[in-house]
């Protein structure tokens, strides 16, 4: 079964996790963009091992990074946990994170998938993938018309093409790797030949879009991975199961691949604690549990993804860092607006 590939040459390092055993009476405070109900098996699992308690605040990463800073020193936040790199690179750049020293995370974490001042670091990935409708679309036709995400704005798939709005940071973060990897110009001519091709305005959120090509609505759709792997295995498979993924890859870029991550809050009351549960998320134990929750990819190398997503075959990530994300967000952004993606 081939899956995800990184190729990786890391050693992982002999120095233990969590060396120093909390107490029963220590807690770490998370202030976590995902559901309690997706992390609570973490949690658990953290607690069982430390016989720390894990208090969860949820909300939106913004949600949460704004609160940070209205807190300022007195947040009682130790960890933030979030999806996408745009949103982690927003709160190190508010300066709500802090640096931390782990010999652990630097060995198991990909240098592309964390933040080089060891601020943040990527715990899952997920590829910003296309899902399409088999009974109109081949997957000789997929790779052949489309290759790569530039070709999503060919004539060929004029009015085919549904994605949610791009005030999501998801789609911002596309929007910053096509910059990345083509420059400015190539990149608003790309946004502008999207949004020529788009089935119907952008809404909803990505969910939607899969059952928008599995309704007839559109015949390709923009979508993180999870959520397909997620439809999959629900009782929603069978009304998509004219539909397929693929990863978009062409000679210039590869698939574009983004980050669940976590950092040390700048103003953590148990910064120790805080950090040894950042590490646990890295351990094998952590990141099996981890993918088979969220459908997502392991950072770990010694990792191998769980359910629907270990049946997918291998794709070539991209290798901008995420970290550029975050700094060209606000370029991506201004694309955007002027090429008219809502």
């Amino acid at each position: 079964m081939r899956f995800l590939t990184l190729a990786l040459t890391l050693g992982i390092a002999s120095s233990s996790i969590l060396a120093a055993t909390p107490t029963a009476a220590e807690s770490v405070n998370l202030y976590s963009s995902r559901k309690e109900a997706l992390m609570r098996p973490l949690l658990d699992a953290f607690t069982e091992k430390t016989g720390a308690e894990v208090r969860i605040v949820a909300a939106s990463g913004g949600q949460l990074i704004q609160r940070m800073i209205a807190e300022g020193e007195y947040s009682p936040a130790d960890v933030l946990l979030t999806v996408d790199a745009g949103n982690l690179w927003r709160a190190a750049d508010a300066g709500m994170l802090q640096s931390v020293d782990s010999k652990y995370l630097l060995s198991v974490v990909p240098s592309d998938y964390r933040d080089p001042g060891n601020q943040w670091f990527g715990l899952s990935l997920r590829a910003r993938a296309v899902v399409y409708a088999t009974d109109r679309v081949s997957s000789d036709s997929i790779a052949t018309d489309l290759g790569g995400y530039i070709g999503l704005a060919a004539p060929v798939w004029e009015g085919r093409v549904a994605v949610r709005s791009s005030g999501n940071i998801y789609n911002q973060s596309l929007i910053a790797a096509v910059i990345a990897n083509f420059g400015a110009e190539r990149a608003e001519q790309w946004v502008r030949g999207v949004v020529g091709n788009l089935a119907r305005p952008p809404s909803g959120g990505d969910r939607d879009q899969i059952r928008a090509v599995a309704a007839g609505e559109a015949d390709v759709a923009i979508v993180n991975s999870y959520y397909y792997a997620l439809m999959l295995g629900s009782e929603e498979s069978n009304s998509i199961g004219n539909t397929a993924i693929y990863f978009p890859t062409d000679d210039q870029m590869g698939t574009h691949v983004n980050v669940s991550g976590a950092g040390v809050a700048r103003y953590a009351p148990h910064p120790e604690l805080a950090l040894a549960f950042i590490e646990f998320l890295a351990s094998p134990e952590a990141q099996s549990l981890y993918a088979e929750i969220n459908n997502e990819f392991p950072v770990h190398p010694d990792v191998q993804p769980s359910g629907e997503v270990a049946k997918w075959e291998s794709f070539t990530p991209d290798d901008v860092p995420v970290v550029e994300f975050g700094k060209l967000n606000a370029d991506a952004v201004r694309t955007a607006d002027r090429a008219g993606w809502k």
